[in-house]
């Protein structure tokens, strides 16, 4: 269905052309679709805008007047559009992104530092938060999620790598509590847990040599929704955390923590990037998110790509 902008640009190619054949060949259309769409314009407005003969097309005081106010509504409109296009495709202006507050503070100083240096027309805003943002109806461009399998159907996504976690604890825990043998053997333990976890107090392991699955029940005597915090409350002999590789990958290096249960893996999770439903990416976007792939590339000590 053609609208009123449609018919404004085929009346200025008519008067500035003072012929409906010439300004149909200029537009690539027929000469009785541009009849049709002028004249589809005056009835809208009520008003005769062209003095039609046989020879000539000739402007009305009243298309006269029209002419000039729509010349520089048009003008202004196709400014705006190309400004659109422009800023589609410039790395310029402010970026709003969301992610993980563990991510930000361990993997993204780095990345982000790097970008700001190569891109200084861009205003990056980073919001760090554990809390899943609704992207279509917050202010983000972006969002950057470790978690389960993607289920929004109503935003795109792209799965940047693989996370592994782990089962850690300290030494001194272990010794004072045993080390477990077997899944089962958790529920004498003290689980820290992640309350954002979909799963209560039950964990999903599976064996990587015999391929069995267990569920197993866990006392969780400290929930929290950060693993930052659950990191700092195993490193102080508070119990068994399941956290991903990135957070402990250093902790780990320095012996301060150990894994337990190394035969048994809990279901990956990812680190996904979010976008609101773009059709295609602007460019800022798309830049930032290869330089987080690149990063995730350079760090196969924390991170598994797939």
């Amino acid at each position: 269905m053609v609208g009123q902008i449609e018919r404004i640009r085929v009346f200025i190619e008519v008067a500035s052309a003072r012929s409906f054949a010439a300004a149909a060949r200029q537009l690539n259309i027929s000469r009785s679709v541009a009849t049709r769409h002028v004249g589809d314009l005056e009835a809208d407005l009520g008003v005769q805008l062209l003095v039609r003969t046989t020879r000539s097309v000739s402007l009305t005081l009243a298309g006269e007047n029209y002419l000039e106010r729509v010349l520089a509504i048009t003008r202004d409109l196709d400014r705006t559009n190309e400004s659109a296009r422009e800023q589609q495709n410039s790395l310029t202006g402010t970026l709003r992104v969301s992610a993980p507050l563990s991510l930000g503070l361990r993997f993204l100083p780095d990345v982000i530092a790097q970008f700001t240096m190569m891109h200084p027309g861009i205003a990056l805003k980073l919001d760090l938060s554990d809390r899943f943002i609704d992207i279509l109806s917050e202010d983000y461009d972006m969002a950057l999620r470790v978690s389960g399998p993607p289920g929004d159907k109503s935003t795109i996504w792209r799965k940047i790598c693989l996370v592994p976690r782990v089962l850690v604890a300290t030494p001194v825990y272990l010794e004072r509590k045993g080390m477990p043998l077997e899944p089962a053997q958790l529920l004498d333990h003290d689980c820290l847990g992640y309350s954002h976890f979909s799963g209560g107090n039950e964990l999903q392991l599976e064996n990587s040599r015999s391929g069995i699955s267990r569920t197993v029940r866990a006392h969780h005597p400290f929930l929290c929704n950060n693993g930052e915090m659950m990191t700092e409350m195993a490193l102080r002999d508070c119990g068994i955390a399941l956290l991903p590789m990135f957070i402990v990958a250093k902790h780990l290096a320095g012996g301060a923590l150990q894994t337990v249960l190394d035969d048994w893996s809990a279901p990956p999770i990812w680190l996904t990037a979010y976008y609101p439903p773009y059709d295609i990416l602007p460019a800022k976007v798309q830049t930032l998110t290869d330089y987080i792939e690149g990063a995730v590339s350079d760090r196969k000590d924390a991170f598994t790509l797939q």
